[in-house]
């Protein structure tokens, strides 16, 4: 009896790992990007053009899917390599000790709308984190299947140490300390 037991849980697993799919960023369609309060009366736009997501999913609908994400904290780009610069030194990203920020979480539905929660590291600090998702679907095209996906939210970037704190004549950060995080990620189902 315990042999049938075992015999019927090893099918079990392996039928569900079985259905587990992952899919890839296709980059060539996707942007993790960011904007933050410059001057308390504008907002500057940037994106990582360096990194990876790995989405493994046991559901189409991809809830409880894991997501994995690591970006290459110099592939910072504002369209200012002055400002690039500055945001991977010491008062920001510290890219040259922090070669990497990374993301690791879990994407559940609820009532028909998705969260990402998970935990975002910036500079070797942790801090436990949730995004908005919208998930735009599944289609099939070109011999594949793609899903798209729109991630709001924000982050309070004195908590990751970029610390950067100058302040304008009138009292306001130059650099605001919310940063909004806006990624619109389209996801190739591996082969």
């Amino acid at each position: 009896m315990k042999r049938i037991n075992a015999m019927i849980l090893l099918v079990l697993l392996a039928a569900g790992s079985a259905f587990a799919q992952t899919w890839s960023a296709d980059k060539a369609h996707s942007n993790i990007g960011f904007n933050a309060t410059h001057m308390v009366v504008a907002e500057t736009y940037g994106e990582f053009k360096d990194y990876e997501i790995t989405v493994t999913s046991k559901s189409e609908d991809f809830n409880g899917a894991e997501v994995s994400f690591v970006a290459k904290t110099a592939s910072i780009n504002t369209q200012n390599e002055r400002r690039d610069g500055h945001l991977k030194s010491d008062d920001f990203f510290s890219a040259e000790k922090f070669p990497e920020l990374k993301f690791t979480g879990v994407l559940v539905k609820e009532g028909g709308k998705y969260k990402l929660n998970g935990d975002l590291t910036i500079r070797d600090v942790t801090k436990k984190v949730s995004f908005d998702v919208v998930y735009k679907g599944t289609v099939a095209a070109f011999g594949g299947q793609k899903a798209g996906f729109k991630l709001t939210g924000a982050i309070d970037r004195f908590e990751y140490g970029l610390k950067f704190d100058r302040t304008i004549e009138s009292g306001g950060l130059v650099v605001g300390k919310e940063v909004a995080i806006v990624c619109n990620v389209e996801i190739n189902k591996n082969k």
